[in-house]
């Protein structure tokens, strides 16, 4: 069973930046896809970006593309995701997934950390 644990996050003024950080323990994913998902209040839970722990492919969302990186550390087995360009719009709890698959879709996601919440501020 894979144990992910978020940090980073709170309040930062639009146009800001602000880091998020994954750690993952237990049997941690040999393969498979780290992700970042997020979830605003009165909405559905929305994917934002992935990467492969073999070869650290990557992938984003439309809405966020240019403006945020996501990274990892397998040394580490952290996963990081840098938000530039910060809006309102992405005010969220954000989310960190774990899936042995290569994939987006969030019911293929075996491990999901507590969320940290991020609020931008106009």
């Amino acid at each position: 069973q894979v144990q992910l644990v978020e940090s980073g996050g709170g309040l930062v003024q639009a146009g800001g930046s602000v880091s998020l950080s994954c750690t993952a323990s237990g049997r941690t994913f040999s393969s498979g896809t780290m992700a970042w998902f997020r979830q605003a209040p009165g909405k559905e839970r929305e994917f934002v970006a992935r990467i492969r722990w073999n070869g650290g492919t990557t992938s984003y969302a439309d809405s966020v593309k240019g403006r945020f990186t996501i990274s990892r550390d397998n040394a580490k087995n952290t996963v990081y995701l840098n938000m530039n360009s910060l809006s309102p719009e992405d005010t969220a709890v954000y989310y960190c997934a774990g899936s042995p698959f290569v994939t987006t879709t969030p019911n293929l996601f075996t491990a999901w950390g507590q969320g940290t919440q991020v609020t931008v501020s106009s």
